[in-house]
C-alpha cells in the first residue's frame, strides 16, 4: 500500500442516506457500519464529524457513480463534491471508487435499507483494487 496505514471508511452517498463502511489497510477487508439518514446537512455533517472523531481514518473512500459507459452525472458531481468536503471539513484524504452496479449486486428485500452493504462493498472494491495493482 503506497498510504499510511490505518483505518479506512467507505461511503455510499445519497441525497436521503448515506451508507458508511470500515476497514482497514492491513486487513484489507470492508464491513457495513452504518446508515446516515438525518433530515439536513448539518445533521448528516454532524454524524460524519462524529464517525472521523471516533475511527480516525487515514482515507475516506467516496463511490462514484456512474452511467453504465462511464459518463458522469448529476450525482457523480454530487459525491465529488461530497468528497471534497470531507478532505476540507476533516483533512482527510478521499479517493473516489467507480460504484457502477454495487447496489445491483445486494439481494435485499422491499423496504431494506442497504446503503451500508452498498459502503462495503464500495471500500471493498478500492481495496481489491489496490491488491491488484500491487500484483502488477
Amino acid at each position: 500500500m503506497s498510504g499510511p496505514a490505518g483505518t479506512v471508511l467507505g461511503f455510499d452517498f445519497g441525497l436521503k442516506r448515506i451508507g458508511v463502511a470500515v476497514g482497514n489497510t492491513l486487513l484489507k477487508q470492508a464491513q457495513p457500519l452504518k446508515v446516515i439518514s438525518a433530515a439536513t446537512n448539518d445533521g448528516k455533517f454532524a454524524e460524519v464529524a462524529l464517525l472521523i472523531k471516533e475511527w480516525q481514518p487515514v482515507l475516506c473512500v467516496v463511490g462514484l457513480p456512474l452511467h453504465p459507459d462511464g459518463a458522469e452525472h448529476e450525482m457523480s458531481v454530487r459525491c465529488q463534491r461530497f468528497a471534497n468536503q470531507l478532505h476540507g471539513r476533516y483533512g482527510v484524504a478521499t479517493a473516489l471508487v467507480d460504484e457502477r452496479y454495487s447496489s445491483a449486486v445486494i439481494k435485499q428485500q422491499r423496504g431494506e435499507v442497504i446503503d451500508d452493504r452498498a459502503a462495503a462493498i464500495i471500500l471493498q472494491q478500492y481495496f481489491d483494487d489496490l491488491v491488484d495493482n500491487l500484483a502488477e
